[in-house]
Formats: structure tokens, C-alpha cells, sequence
């Protein structure tokens, strides 16, 4: 559908006459009656005493006009520095935006801030050059300021147009301009296309205190704006979150599909009311049709940049507070109580951040700059009925990595298990962190792949520097492991924060400083002075046009440096000197080390990221720290990162830590051996040994073996030429090696697991005896494996069970994991079949070199043989 309602924000530097151009477009359309002014404290959309009092605006506030027939929606957004983040919440909402350049100060830095955003949003601009009833205002300098500062596509809209006009438009796009010279003119609709595709921005002089060419300006509006189509089914994008004076929770939404009506349910909630705002006052309707802008009362999960409906996407803010802030209370009041009052101002502001540091035991919060924290101040007292004052500030800084590194995190208490690799990469100067998923389904089920990412994406991620965000990297999931009976949901959370924080361990870290894109308008004779300051606070300074009897130098800062140095200028230039800021992203610390000695921050004893990991001994879990993961960990990593997806397709081999195409296995030793009872032959006992090591009742510490286990040992030194094999001899013939996973079985046969229903111990024997006969007639080596059964609180035992061998382990060690080892010892040296129907421990044992029988596999083999011994009893009968 065709919407008639067009969104559009008014944007500008401070002072730069944009709220008195609200009110002239307000005024002209039909909207007020009187022209309100900033300084008389009565313009119609500084609704807020603190607007009025400062003459500044910092809420966004909106109205609506009606320009030749278009429903237009004008957004009023702030021009102040310190209230960018409000000004950008309004950004992914907008239809169009209107620029506001003072004509008497040209292009100011915060101008190219909101150039950048609206690029960055896709939004298409006009521009109003204003206070061109200024002296010294000059509209050929300006245009030509404008088109090389900011866009070559900058054209001047005049009443008096001219072919150089049309020229001008045409050049912009080879169709109009193949138009344009057959018929010498250029069609509105095609005038109108080149906007919206950011081709054409047209500018527009004038003054709106004045009123002058304010109507010349509005008509070319409604000639020049697009009407958008939206889709029927309902969508809605939440732009803000607001409190009116009764307290009642305001969801601001733009519709970007359908419609909404009051007691709509939303997801689980119902819409009561739909307001229609005009400044301070507003209108309840029963319908608001896509492309308008209302506010809902009764929702309340609703997020800022959260969206409704079909509408999808998230939005991220670019600008970011640079200054963290303590908040400091009076005594007597309860910070744990305050902190849950602060809760609802940081859901109206969530880039304040407003957070509870338990280390410190204080909450810090996240501002632009100084005068975001004196409106702060007044907003809590007004609001929370508390006094607040603010410590001693301190900068933002984030971190990113260097270098491509893997990480590895393991979780594994009694009960719990999973494994997740990382391969974490530096990314995208502003790109923030970045996911990625090249793992293998079948070796990581997808649900576990969602799972991971999902804990990836949930959390802010800590550097290990100065335990700064972390920025401008890609993480990737490249592999997992999951225990088909003891993996929970909350272990891969556990497994996945640990694997980030191994990998940052490892690589090679940067602090990134936020950064100032400053102008400083100074007297000619401060010029040297200024410029030497600029090199001191390690900033980079370019000297501009003379305004008179002064200069302009721009660049970029350190915030860090230029904190307080209006107040410097301001006294060596005697009041004559202006310094403005506007964020300017972050670049790399010039004074990194410095940063990290005071920040004193310890990332291995930060206890909410560890970077170590948790594996299992004896039953009970134990802490690995990150510098020994990797001999630990359960998979393997390849550091070839060309075929990244690829790569990491080869088989579990246990423990095997992969480098440059070759695996080892390195084992650290800690699993105490077990008292051994009743070895009714040698065989046995040789396996026990040599999968728990020589048999004593004392721990052998932490012994590492280092087994061959590689490519190249697949290959031969020929690199895989079948020639280095030709000549091989064959090898001897191979015992024949039988591991049941007892318990396994028992509950996968129907005959056994409802037996054991009613005696476990009854279904146990009955499967020994089952046993006994299929290895009468099968001869081979058979091993009945149960989980710590026999002795509670003891080491596991051996036993003779007629004729083949029973073990139980140690307690709460599961049989699985006594299998894992045993094919790993004596796999390579036998035929070992291991009969479970674990499908993550069969997929480790095959990789081990074993072969898989199921359950079913072993019930079907089992009755085959005795059929066949019933059939040789008939026979010889």
C-alpha cells in the first residue's frame, strides 16, 4: 500500500536555527497560530523546563503538517554533542532529514557527524542554509563550501532556475542526463527519483527567523518527496521509550506495515491506548496506517531499536558515550534499591549504560559529556527524588585483537559437558564484533550451532587489556562437542564465554582511545599556540579559511586529551576563541601502556570472564587454566585458516591438538589409578595398565605424553604417494577386542530395561549370561564396562565373569569415558568394536580407530549366534 505520511528530522549543529525552523514550518503550515523563539522560552516543540531554561533542545519531540496534501511528521532532534544518541534513535525512522547550516558559521564539526549518519541510514537530505539575514553571509562561498565539504551532489534550488540547473541535475544520473539532451529539460518525477537515491541534495537559503524563503522551501518539499509503499501485513519499529507525567509507560513506534488499532495483541501483550503527539499535547485515534508515527501505552517489553510485528532488523547505534561516570548517593539511601529506579531511566536511555559493578560495588554510568551529566542530574532528582553528584570521570576505551587466533573452552563438572572452538579474527575498522558459523553439522548438531551463537551474541564481550568492550573483530564458530546424555543448554553458555576469553588470551590485543573531530576558532595571534597544544595532545590539526580576524583549525584528539580544554581556550584567547567536538569513532591508544599499568586490570582474576576451563577427574570438576587448555581439550584445531571450512573436517581424536597440519596427543595425567580386584589373566590387566597407567593408589601427578598422531603419519614422508605404500608388508592378524557399554545396553534391549525396571541388579546378571554365550561362540576378548557401581566413594574395580571381564569404574566416572581411553590405548594395536548406542561416543571411537556396533546391531548378532549354537545342539544331537 501507498503511504500519504512521510517521516522527516530536523538535524544541525547547536544554535544553528533549527528548532526556529520547526516553528516557522508549524507556523506557515497551518499547525500554530504565534511564532515561538528559542530565547523567548516558548518555542512549540522545546516542550521540557529544562529546554526552555537552557534554550537548547535534548528531547526529540514531534508534530505534524500538512504540505500541499502530504501528512508530513516533523522530527525535532538535538544539535548539542552530549544528546547525539537521542538525535540517532530517531535516524532509523526517518523518511527524509533536513540539514540546518548556519549561514553565518558555515559547516561545523558536528555537521559532518550527522553527513556520515544519514549516509551510513540511507536517508535522503535537504538543506537549509539558515541566518542568511546575517551580515557577512555569501551564498556563492557557502554553496561552494558545501559542495566540496560535503557533497558534489549539493545543487542550489533556487525560484530562479536556470539551464545550469538542470545541468547540474542531469550529470547526476546517465539516464536523466540522456533525457536532458533530447528534450533540454529535466522532469520533476526524475528530480524527485535522484533524491531519494542520494544523487541529488538540494539546497535551500534563507532565514526562519525571518520567515524568509521558508515557504519557497516547504512547497519544494511536497514537490520533491516520495510516497513509500509498504506491505499489509502489520510491522513497527520502537524508536523510543518514554514516561508520560502519570507515569504510564509510552512505546514510540514508526508503522512500517499494515496498521494498529487499540486492543491489538502484540506477541503476548494487547495495545490499550494510540496517541497521535503534537509537542506536549496529543490526540487518541483508533487506526494509524503505515508510515506514520504514534506512541502505544501497554506494551511493556518493548526495547528502543527493537521492532513489532512483521518489520525485522536491529538497530545499532553508531555514536557511543566516550565517559564513564560514578554515580555517587548521599548517605542513607540504598544503592541496590536506586539502582532498580535507575532501571527504568536506562530503558528511556539506554546508552547511558547504567550498570551495577559488583567488583566496586557502585553503579557507573555512560554519557557524551559534561552538560549531559548537569541534565542528568536535575532529570534524577525530579524524577527519582534523589540527590546525585558523579565522580571523578574516566574514558571508554575498547580493545580488538591484531592477529587470527583460535580459542578453546571446555565445560565439564560432574554431570555437564561441552566443548566449543573459536576462530577469532581481527575485522572491519567500525564494524564491532562480527559471528560467523563454518562448523560441521555432522560432528555438531545444528541446534548446538544456534545455541552458540546465540550465547556469542548475547553478551558484551570483555578485551583483557583493560577489560575494555570488544570491537572490530569476527568470531567464528569452527567446531563443538556435546555429550549425548549430560550436555545442558547452560553449558555451552559456560563453554562459549570461556572460549572467547582463551582466544583474546592469546592473541595479540590493542586498546582503542575514542577520538574528537574538533573545530577551534581562535584569534590570528593564537594561532601558534593552538596548534602547538592540538601536537601535545597527540591530535592532528589542519588550519582552514580566515573568518575575519580569525582562524579555523579542525582535526581529530584523543578525548582523553582534549577533556577540559574549552576552558584553556577560553583564557588564552581572553573569551574571543571557540572550541567545538564531536565524536569521531575510536583509533588506537597513543599511550597504551600507560592505560594498561593504571588501569590495573587482571583478566585471569576476572571471575565473571574466566579464561580458563573446567574438565572432569575422580568425578569432580577441576580448573585448567588457559595457558594449558589446548593439551586438555577433546578436539582438534587446524591453524591453516585459507579453507577454513574445510579444514577442520578431520575425525575427534581425542584429546589432539592440531598444528600445521600435524595432531599430537598430549595427555596430562591426572586420573588416579584404580586398586585392581580379582585379574583372572594378564591380558586384562595389561589394558587396565596401560589405559590408567601402572597401578598404585597414589596420584602420579601430571605426566604428558606426546603421541605421533598426524597427516604426514598418514601420508608417509612421500606426502601420500601410493608408491611409499606398495612395498609395505601386511600387517599380523589382530586381536579381536569386545567393549560393551553395559548400562547402555540394558536400557536399549526391551527384555533387559523392563527387568531392570524391577531389579537392576537381576538385569545386570541377565546380560552377563547373554554375554557369556555370544563370547563362548564368538572367542574374542570381551569387556563388560558399568558406571561406578560396585564400590561407592572407592577407585573402580576388575572382575571374572566366567568367561569374560567386567569392570566397574571408579565412582561417578562414566563408562563412556573409560572406553574412550581404552580405544585409545589399544585401537590401534587391535580389533576393538565397541557396542553403544551413544552416537557422540560412537562418533569418538571410530575416530579412534575403532568399530561402531549399536545396540540393536549387538541384540540382532546376539540372537544369530544363538540360533546358530541351538542349530549345531540339534545337529549333533
Amino acid at each position: 500500500m501507498q503511504s500519504n505520511n512521510i517521516c522527516v528530522g530536523l538535524l544541525a549543529h547547536v544554535d544553528a536555527g533549527k528548532t526556529t525552523l520547526a516553528e516557522s514550518l508549524l507556523y506557515l503550515s497551518g499547525r500554530i497560530r504565534t511564532l515561538g523563539r528559542v530565547d523567548h522560552k516558548d518555542a512549540y516543540l522545546d516542550t521540557d523546563a529544562i529546554e526552555r531554561e537552557r534554550g537548547i533542545t535534548i528531547f526529540s519531540k514531534q508534530a505534524g503538517i500538512n504540505i500541499a496534501g502530504l501528512d508530513v511528521t516533523l522530527i525535532d532532534t538535538p544539535g548539542h554533542v552530549d544528546f547525539s544518541a537521542e538525535m540517532e534513535r530517531t535516524l532509523q525512522i526517518l523518511d527524509y532529514g533536513i540539514i540546518i547550516i548556519s549561514g553565518s558559521e558555515g559547516i561545523q564539526s558536528h555537521v559532518y557527524t550527522l553527513w556520515k549518519l544519514l549516509k551510513m541510514y540511507n536517508i535522503p537530505v535537504f538543506i537549509f542554509v539558515n541566518k542568511m539575514d546575517m551580515d557577512g553571509t555569501d551564498v556563492v562561498s557557502l554553496m561552494d563550501s558545501i559542495k566540496s565539504e560535503l557533497d558534489d551532489g549539493c545543487i542550489h534550488f533556487s525560484e530562479n532556475t536556470d539551464e545550469s540547473f538542470y545541468e547540474d541535475i542531469a550529470v547526476r544520473d546517465e539516464r536523466v542526463l540522456d533525457s536532458y539532451f533530447e528534450n533540454g529539460m529535466v522532469d520533476e518525477s526524475d528530480i524527485a527519483r535522484l533524491i531519494s537515491e542520494r544523487k541529488v541534495f538540494p539546497c535551500f537559503f534563507g532565514s526562519a527567523l525571518t520567515l524568509d524563503g521558508v515557504e519557497f522551501f516547504m512547497n519544494n518539499l511536497s514537490r520533491y518527496m516520495i510516497k513509500k509503499e509498504y506491505g499489509d501485513a502489520f510491522g513497527a519499529r520502537v524508536y523510543k521509550i518514554t514516561r508520560d507525567a502519570k507515569g504510564e509507560r509510552l512505546t514510540h513506534i514508526k508503522v512500517t506495515g499494515g496498521e494498529i488499532v487499540p486492543k491489538q495483541i502484540i506477541g503476548e501483550e494487547k495495545v490499550n491506548q494510540i496517541r497521535i503527539y503534537n509537542g506536549d499535547g496529543y490526540d487518541a485515534v483508533n487506526c494509524v496506517k503505515a508510515g506514520a508515527v504514534c506512541v502505544v501505552t501497554g506494551l511493556m517489553n518493548t526495547v528502543t531499536g527493537g521492532t513489532l510485528g512483521a518489520e525485522t532488523g536491529t538497530f545499532m547505534p553508531v555514536l557511543e558515550p566516550v565517559l564513564e561516570y560514578k554515580l555517587i548517593f548521599p548517605k542513607g539511601v540504598n544503592v541496590h534499591e536506586a539502582y532498580k529506579s535507575l532501571g527504568k531511566l536506562n530503558e528511556e536511555e539506554p546508552e547511558l549504560n547504567i550498570v551495577w559493578d559488583e567488583e566496586l560495588d557502585e553503579i557507573c554510568v555512560k554519557v557524551m559529556g559534561d552538560i549531559q551529566i548537569e541534565i542528568l542530574k536535575r532529570i534524577i532528582r525530579e524524577k527519582y527524588d534523589m540527590e546525585v553528584s558523579f565522580g571523578q570521570g574516566s574514558i571508554v576505551y575498547k580493545e580488538t585483537i591484531t592477529d587470527s587466533v583460535y580459542g578453546v573452552g571446555h565445560y565439564e563438572p560432574l554431570r555437564h559437558y561441552a566443548e566449543v572452538v573459536l576462530l577469532l579474527s581481527p575485522g572491519e575498522v567500525g564494524s564491532g564484533v562480527q559471528y560467523d558459523n563454518i562448523s560441521n553439522q555432522d560432528k555438531l548438531a545444528t541446534n548446538w550451532q544456534r545455541l552458540i551463537l546465540t550465547h556469542l551474541e548475547e553478551k558484551s564481550h570483555r578485551g583483557v587489556l583493560v577489560g575494555g568492550q570488544l570491537t572490530d573483530v569476527k568470531i567464528t564458530l569452527v567446531g563443538g562437542k556435546a555429550h549425548l546424555k549430560h550436555t545442558e543448554g547452560g553449558d555451552f553458555r559456560q563453554a562459549t564465554y570461556r572460549a572467547v576469553r582463551h582466544g583474546l588470551m592469546k592473541a595479540e590485543s590493542l586498546i582503542l582511545e575514542p577520538v574528537y573531530e574538533y573545530e577551534l576558532l581562535v584569534p590570528s595571534d593564537c594561532i601558534g599556540r593552538a596548534m602547538t597544544d592540538i601536537q601535545n595532545m597527540h591530535g592532528t590539526c589542519e588550519l582552514g579559511n580566515m573568518k575575519g580576524d580569525k582562524a579555523i583549525i579542525s582535526g581529530r584528539a584523543p578525548v582523553a586529551c582534549m577533556r577540559g580544554y574549552s576552558s584553556v581556550v577560553a583564557a588564552y584567547t581572553k573569551g574571543n576563541g571557540r572550541l567545538t567536538c564531536s565524536p569521531g569513532g575510536y583509533e588506537p591508544c597513543h599511550n597504551q601502556e600507560e592505560v594498561i599499568r593504571k588501569s590495573g586490570y587482571d583478566p585471569v582474576c576476572d571471575l565473571s570472564n574466566p579464561p580458563g576451563s573446567v574438565f572432569c577427574s575422580h568425578g569432580a570438576g577441576y580448573y585448567v587454566g588457559w595457558e594449558q587448555v589446548e593439551e586438555y581439550m577433546h578436539l582438534e584445531i587446524s591453524d591453516n585458516t585459507e579453507n577454513e571450512g574445510e579444514e577442520y573436517q578431520s575425525e575427534y581424536l581425542g584429546t589432539g591438538v592440531k598444528r600445521g597440519g600435524v595432531s599430537y596427543y598430549q595427555e596430562p595425567e591426572t586420573v588416579q589409578a584404580m586398586s585392581v580386584h580379582g585379574f583372572a589373566d594378564k591380558t586384562l590387566e595389561d589394558i587396565f595398565v596401560k589405559t590408567y597407567g601402572p597401578i598404585t593408589h597414589k596420584s602420579s601427578g601430571h605426566v604428558q605424553r606426546d603421541i605421533y598422531y598426524g597427516e604426514e603419519e598418514k601420508k608417509g614422508p612421500s606426502g601420500g604417494d601410493p608408491k611409499y605404500h606398495k612395498d609395505k608388508k601386511l600387517p599380523a592378524k589382530k586381536d579381536e577386542y569386545l567393549l560393551v557399554d553395559g548400562y547402555n545396553i540394558i536400557f536399549a534391549w526391551t527384555e533387559l530395561r523392563e527387568l531392570s525396571e524391577h531389579d537392576i541388579d537381576a538385569a545386570r546378571v541377565r546380560l552377563l549370561d547373554i554375554l557369556c554365550n555370544y563370547q563362548g561362540y564368538k572367542k574374542m576378548t570381551l569387556i563388560v564396562v558399568f558406571d561406578a557401581y560396585r564400590v561407592k566413594g572407592g577407585q573402580g574395580s576388575i572382575m571374572r565373569y566366567n568367561n569374560i571381564h567386567v569392570v566397574y569404574t571408579k565412582e561417578a566416572e562414566t563408562a563412556d569415558q573409560y572406553i574412550e581411553k581404552t580405544v585409545h590405548k589399544i585401537g590401534k594395536e587391535h580389533n576393538v568394536t565397541v557396542a553403544t548406542s551413544d552416537a557422540l561416543e560412537q562418533i569418538i571411537i571410530f575416530g579412534q580407530g575403532a568399530i561402531r556396533m549399536s545396540a540393536m546391531n549387538l541384540l540382532e548378532d546376539v540372537k544369530m549366534v544363538e540360533k546358530q549354537i541351538r542349530e549345531h545342539i540339534t545337529n549333533t544331537l
